[in-house]
């Protein structure tokens, strides 16, 4: 029976399957050579302009996310990591990202308002972006791709950034915020 549920729920795209390689062609790992995570911009949720030079001496941790999804609670553990650690010098950013079967279908204002109802989320979150690889993929996730060879596979996928902007970690989306894997690198950066 579980093993009948679990196929099923790999099936209909509930779990993640396996990771999602990033391109690693010489021209892609060219065009992003010499270039610091922290050079690049995005927007906030909000649509204001967002220097990631903002965060630099900072470890960051990038999240996509998503509002309707079965790991939508890593939210609240992702606050928590963010409130544990971020006199340390630790930023969470968030990335909602609708390319996952479609669960983060809100407006801005409605990904605002329920990351904050449900979760209390007080780290800063960004624009929605697409993370996979295409014309249309964030140049932020294209980066950070090229740095480690992944690309999330799913919906709260992280990378962790070193204080440099150089060092970049992937962990997968069933990393768990607040599990001993992901803690023991932060502090490890911190």
């Amino acid at each position: 029976m579980v093993r009948i549920s679990l196929l099923f729920a790999l099936g209909l795209g509930l779990l993640p399957a396996c990771s999602n390689s990033a391109p690693q062609d010489p021209e892609t790992l060219a065009s992003w050579d010499g270039v610091s995570f922290y050079e690049l911009d995005t927007k906030t949720l909000d649509g204001q302009p967002q220097e990631l030079a903002a965060f630099e001496g900072k470890v960051v941790l990038v999240v996509n996310t998503a509002s309707k999804c079965g790991l939508t609670p890593q939210y609240e553990d992702l606050q928590a990591l963010y409130q544990k650690y971020s006199g340390q010098g630790l930023v969470v950013v968030g990335f909602p990202c609708n390319q996952f079967m479609g669960q983060e279908p809100g407006s801005p204002e409605d990904i605002a308002a329920f990351c904050e109802e449900n979760y209390g989320v007080s780290f800063p979150m960004m624009e929605k972006v697409n993370v996979k690889a295409g014309e249309d993929q964030s140049p932020i996730y294209g980066l950070l791709g090229t740095r480690t060879g992944e690309l999330p596979d799913w919906n709260f996928a992280k990378y962790l950034i070193g204080r440099d902007g150089e060092s970049v970690q992937f962990f997968g989306a069933r990393t768990a915020p607040l599990g001993e894997e992901l803690t023991a690198a932060i502090e490890a950066q911190l």
